[in-house]
């Protein structure tokens, strides 16, 4: 019987995540009850879950939301009466610790790169023919991953989650990077970082140690094994690149299970001492700084779960990162609109920036900064920058930014609001673009004031490229306008060409 049986929990927030927990919480045999500030997400509970409102008499413990704030009136009151507060990733370990055999969680965190990561360590597990999945942070509940059954959990944990999340302790976790971003939330950047910490704290640890601050906490971290991953050649105990290669110094060879994708015997660079080749920095999509160092942080985590070297090349080869990060959605009149939209903060950005080839950069950016400073981040691409677009709430801190650091680009600002909001910003941008030219949506800044979500900000970005792309005259000198996939319109060639 499980521990939650006849116990009353109150799961505060009816989303993705809470309407999991309160079905995975009736299963257990809980008395389950859910709150929302929004009526209509009671309207649809799980059979079995009650809704209420405010913290009810016998409840014994609260799953809440992962964006609710320590100093959220819920919270401070649970805590006023001895109630202890968790969050869903928290329940999903409690519940997965009561199966005869625990799933193993390998837990990516990080402030950029969690997402694609985590969906690279997943393929390179199925390649290994293991009974894993990627949950989290990435869209799937961990605690449904749990329900499932799942072996092995790929698991993307946000600062939030981890926050809320004091028993869990991954067989192995990595930080990817640190920088600024929900310092409005945790108060600061070391109570963020202290969250990011947690991922660290199992039998191993790995960290991108590249970056100053999560190699900081590699070295803080309590984990008996501690692997970096670098950009450069690795020492012992680390991966990195050689040449064109992804190279392994940290597992030795011949621990892997022999699982399919195993590949018997791997190469090696050298020397016995010099490493284990894992994958070719061409098996690796999306490229660049970002998307390698995401590579070997998850062949880092696997390799430590004994995944072999075929399994990883297999893996990293048939991954495809997901929507919105510096995807292309046309061109229009010989300039190229890429969305990165995922970029929410300053870090992202710069990623999204430094990704785009040589030439000229028209920035669409802007929105809720929380609390993180654009200032390094406009001085270091300057000199590339054709123009720049400015929308959301923190706009006047980013034109102060683009003024200081950059007076020489010219800056507009998009104050017209709801579905005029990214139209304005692309036909901004297209006035200050020329052929040739990247007009690239890369936010830097969370887009909750104006959108949905980010992907509402991409798709919205998109939509109004396709709009722009609709007033282009079919004789334009440039060929016509192709869109995202591929596909021409007007120009010479006539329709289709």
């Amino acid at each position: 019987m499980s521990g939650f049986a006849g116990r009353t929990v109150l799961v505060a927030g009816a989303g993705i995540s809470g309407l999991a927990a309160a079905e995975a919480l009736v299963a257990a045999g809980a008395r389950t009850l859910v709150s929302d500030d929004r009526a209509a997400a009671l309207e649809d509970l799980p059979d079995g879950a009650e809704a209420v409102t405010g913290l009810p008499a016998g409840v014994g413990l609260v799953v809440t939301g992962p964006g609710r704030r320590p100093d959220h009136p819920l919270v401070a009151e649970a805590a006023a009466r001895g109630i202890e507060v968790v969050g869903e990733p928290e329940l999903a370990w409690r519940l997965g610790e009561e199966r005869a055999t625990p799933p193993v969680w390998l837990v990516v965190t990080g402030t950029n790169g969690k997402t694609t990561c985590t969906g690279m360590l997943g393929a390179i597990l199925r390649a290994a023919g293991l009974d894993a999945v990627a949950c989290g942070n990435i869209g799937y509940p961990v605690v449904s991953a749990v329900a499932a059954g799942h072996a092995v959990l790929a698991v993307e944990l946000s600062s939030f989650q981890l926050h809320w999340s004091p028993s869990v302790v991954p067989a192995a976790g990595v930080v990817l990077n640190v920088a600024e971003d929900h310092l409005d939330w945790h108060g600061g950047l070391d109570a963020y970082a202290a969250a990011k910490a947690r991922a660290l704290t199992g039998s191993v640890a790995v960290a991108g140690i590249d970056d100053a601050i999560a190699a900081r906490l590699l070295r803080e971290s309590p984990a008996p094994t501690r692997v970096g991953v670098t950009l450069a050649g690795p020492g012992p105990g680390q991966l990195g690149i050689v040449g064109e290669q992804l190279v392994d110094r940290a597992f030795p060879a011949g621990r892997e299970l022999r699982r399919r994708g195993s590949g018997g015997p791997a190469a090696r660079v050298g020397g016995v001492d010099e490493g284990l080749v894992l994958a070719g920095v061409a098996d690796v999509t999306p490229g660049g700084p970002p998307g390698l160092t995401d590579a070997l942080a998850a062949a880092a985590l696997a390799r430590a779960h004994g995944v072999g070297p075929g399994a990883v090349r297999e893996g990293l080869a048939a991954f495809r990162p997901g929507p919105h990060r510096s995807a292309p959605v046309g061109t229009v009149a010989g300039v190229r609109y890429v969305d990165d939209s995922k970029a929410t903060n300053p870090h992202a950005a710069d990623a999204a920036l430094a990704a785009q080839p040589a030439g000229r950069i028209v920035w669409v950016l802007g929105g809720l900064l929380k609390g993180a400073h654009v200032d390094d981040l406009v001085a270091r691409h300057a000199d590339r920058l054709a123009g720049a677009v400015v929308i959301g709430t923190d706009r006047a801190e980013i034109v102060d930014a683009l003024a200081r650091h950059a007076p020489q680009v010219p800056a507009r600002e998009v104050t017209e609001g709801d579905d005029e909001v990214m139209p304005s910003a692309v036909r901004r941008a297209a006035a200050l673009a020329r052929p040739g030219d990247v007009v690239l949506l890369a936010p830097a800044a969370a887009s909750m004031d104006q959108f949905r979500d980010y992907a509402a900000r991409g798709e919205a970005f998109a939509a109004a490229v396709a709009a722009l792309a609709s007033e282009v005259p079919p004789s334009s000198a440039t060929g016509g306008v192709t869109t995202g996939d591929g596909t021409t319109r007007g120009g010479a060639g006539g329709p289709g060409a």
